[in-house]
């Protein structure tokens, strides 16, 4: 093999940051480091937080950085790939906006730096080593806090003529809807994301109707009436048990996600939409069937519905990295 024969993907997340040390044929993860990324304390801090993890991963998997091609990065937000500047991040603060990331990383790494949206970057994991390996066209809807998606056209990833295709989470699909947290009404991340689940828990709460939430909430050692955010391990677990306030807001925002699927589908026609986040991976298929159903009544073109695949993702919290490392070795190589 070449001197230079590995790749480290990182995935940048608001609460944590992931890097990981891969060998790009087999995606095998060689040495991992995972941090606190501490958004709080800016974007040079976040930063010097990174370089640290890439170098931690590089000594946990023995591998010099002489031996190394280059980084990608996943992060959560609008940016710039060719130029490596990070238009705006909300959830890490606006010490971010208008960023040149990959050369500040750069500087503290000396190696090479690429960068992509987190989302764009879990759709290539999923492509290349996950659940849409062998597919030429794929879709990937990621389903947490927000929604977010990805698009392989023809094997690779298509990014937009403004570096902002596959924002399926905005999807319109409820005139006058729900107010998003992009500020508009009736888009799919209001009513089909973790967050919408929890608003319409929240407010059955607030109307007095009986639930085990809040003991489970109790239990967990969090205060029922703190507005936080619950979580999909709890919601899974009222959905479980059969908590009717709890099934109403899921089975509401699975068949949201399965019109959301359903339009992207009669749009793109692509092999295959695969589902993965924190909601997918807490309640699997049971939450997917559901979903899969209402998207192929609402197909256009119904012969052979069932060809397009609609599967949960595999690599869980490893897609964005591997999908980092995976652009890193296309784009730097």
């Amino acid at each position: 093999m070449a001197a230079k024969e590995f790749v480290i993907g990182v995935d940048l997340g608001g609460t944590n940051l992931l890097a990981a040390v891969v060998e790009p044929e087999k995606g095998e993860i060689l040495g991992q480091a995972k941090l606190k990324t501490r958004a709080e304390l800016g974007a040079q801090v976040v930063t010097e937080r990174v370089a640290q993890a890439i170098t931690q991963a590089m000594e946990k998997a023995g591998v010099k950085r002489k031996r190394i091609l280059g980084v990608g990065v996943g992060v959560p937000g609008p940016m710039h790939p060719d130029t490596g500047v990070v238009v705006c991040c909300p959830n890490l603060g606006p010490t971010w906006e208008n960023l040149p990331f990959a050369e500040n990383l750069q500087k503290l790494v000396d190696l090479p730096v690429t960068l992509d949206n987190d989302v764009n970057v879990g759709a290539v994991g999923e492509h290349t080593y996950g659940a849409g390996r062998g597919t030429r066209d794929m879709l990937a809807i990621f389903v947490g806090t927000g929604i977010g998606g990805g698009l392989i056209l023809d094997g690779k990833l298509r990014s937009g003529f403004r570096d902002a295709a596959a924002e399926v989470g905005h999807v319109v699909l409820l005139a006058d809807g729900p107010l998003c947290g992009c500020g508009q009404r009736g888009h799919a991340e209001a009513l089909a994301s973790r967050t919408a689940m929890e608003r319409e828990i929240r407010a059955a709460l607030e109307a007095g109707r009986p639930s085990i939430l809040p003991h489970l909430l109790a239990q967990a050692g969090r205060d029922p009436a703190d507005p936080g955010p619950i979580g999909s391990g709890l919601i899974g677990d009222a959905y479980e048990a059969g908590d009717p306030v709890v099934v109403e807001a899921v089975e509401r925002a699975q068949y949201y996600l399965g019109l959301l699927v359903a339009s992207c589908v009669n749009l793109l026609d692509p092999e295959m939409v695969v589902l993965g986040g924190g909601v997918l991976e807490r309640m699997g298929e049971p939450y997917l069937e559901p979903v899969r159903r209402v998207a192929q009544q609402h197909y256009v073109q119904k012969a052979d519905a069932e060809r397009v695949r609609v599967v949960r993702a595999e690599l869980g919290d490893y897609a964005g990295a591997l999908g980092a490392a995976v652009l890193a070795k296309r784009r730097l190589g």
